[in-house]
C-alpha cells in the first residue's frame, strides 16, 4: 500500500484464532501506528497475548464496551495523524457497533477502509442451509427475572411466514459491572456470560409461551444449534427446540437457525447432523417427515 495514505483500517480477524488473520489485514496490522481489539459483541477462542505474538506487535489496546459505546472517538480521531487498525471479530460490516464507529468516523473527517473476513453470518451455511434462503438476522438476549424481551418474536415469524430461514446470534456478556459492589462503592465485573444453544432454546420456548402467535413449534419445527463455527470441532446438531436443549453442544460461541421451507437439497445435507432420535426424519427422497409421537 501506499505509505502516505493515513486512515482507519476496520479489519475482521475471522472466526478462530491468530492465524485467521487475512495476509492484507496482516500487514496492515503490523505497519499501523495504533491498534486496537474491539472485544464487545464477540470475542475469539485465543487471548490478546497470541494476537500480539502472531502480529509482532506488544501494544494492543483492548477495546471493551465501555471504550467502544462512550470513548470511541479514541479510536478513529488519531486516524487523523496515522494509520489506526481497529480489530473486530468476524467481518467488519456484520455489527452495528461497527457500522456506527465507521460512520462517524467518516464525519469526523476520517478516511476508512474496511478489510472483511469470515464471519458467522457466512459460516452458518456450513450446515447445508442456503444462505440466499435466510431472512432478517435476530440476536437472542438474555432474560432475567426482571427483564425479558421479545422483540426478536416478529421477525422470526416475519422470515418464516415468507418461507425463510432465522439466523439468531446468541447473546455474550463481558466485562458486565456488577451493580450490587456498585452500590458498595467498589468497581467489580461479573464473569463472562456467553449464551447457549440450550439456553436460547428456553427462551425461544418461553417467547413462544408468551406471544402465542404460532411463530414456531417447539416440537414440530426444525432447528440447528451451531457451536465454535470455523474451528476445528465446530458442533452442529439438528431438531427441535425441546430436543436442542438437551444436547450437549460444548464451549462458546454458539449460534443457532429456525428454519422456514427447507428444500430437498438442503434437507440432504442436513442428513448427517440430525439427531439419531429426532422426531424428524429424512427419506430417501429428501423428504422432512415426523415419526409418530407414541
Amino acid at each position: 500500500r501506499h505509505l502516505t495514505r493515513i486512515m482507519l483500517f476496520i479489519i475482521g480477524l475471522g472466526l478462530y484464532d491468530e492465524k485467521d488473520v487475512t495476509v492484507r489485514g496482516l500487514e496492515l496490522i503490523k505497519s499501523s501506528d495504533r491498534v486496537f481489539l474491539e472485544a464487545y459483541t464477540s470475542v475469539l477462542s485465543i487471548g490478546k497475548e497470541r494476537l500480539e505474538t502472531f502480529y509482532g506487535r506488544d501494544d494492543i489496546v483492548v477495546a471493551d464496551r465501555d471504550f467502544v459505546e462512550c470513548r470511541a472517538e479514541e479510536i478513529y480521531l488519531p486516524a487523523k495523524d496515522g494509520d489506526v487498525s481497529f480489530l473486530v471479530v468476524g467481518d467488519p460490516v456484520c455489527a452495528t457497533t461497527h457500522s456506527d464507529i465507521m460512520i462517524r468516523a467518516r464525519e469526523a473527517g476520517v478516511k476508512v477502509e474496511l478489510v472483511h473476513n469470515a464471519s458467522a453470518m457466512g459460516a452458518v451455511g456450513s450446515c447445508g442451509l442456503q444462505l440466499y434462503n435466510f431472512g432478517q438476522t435476530v440476536s437472542i438476549p438474555y432474560f432475567d427475572e426482571n427483564w425479558r424481551p421479545t422483540s426478536f418474536y416478529p421477525k422470526i415469524q416475519y422470515n418464516r411466514n415468507g418461507g425463510m430461514h432465522t439466523l439468531c446470534l446468541l447473546d455474550i456478556k463481558v466485562k458486565e459491572p456488577d451493580f450490587e459492589a456498585m452500590k458498595r462503592g467498589k468497581i467489580v465485573y461479573l464473569p463472562p456470560r456467553f449464551m447457549s444453544v440450550n439456553e436460547s432454546s428456553e427462551q425461544l420456548i418461553e417467547a413462544e409461551e408468551m406471544r402465542g402467535r404460532g411463530a414456531y413449534d417447539p416440537d414440530r419445527t426444525l432447528c440447528v444449534g451451531l457451536a465454535r463455527l470455523g474451528q476445528s470441532d465446530q458442533c452442529i446438531i439438528a431438531g427441535t427446540l425441546n430436543e436442542l436443549k438437551q444436547q450437549d453442544f460444548g464451549s462458546p460461541l454458539h449460534c443457532m437457525i429456525i428454519c422456514g421451507e427447507v428444500h430437498d437439497m438442503e434437507l440432504e445435507a442436513l442428513r448427517p447432523y440430525l439427531l439419531k432420535d429426532s422426531r424428524y426424519e429424512i427419506d430417501a427422497e429428501g423428504t422432512l417427515f415426523q415419526r409418530e409421537v407414541p
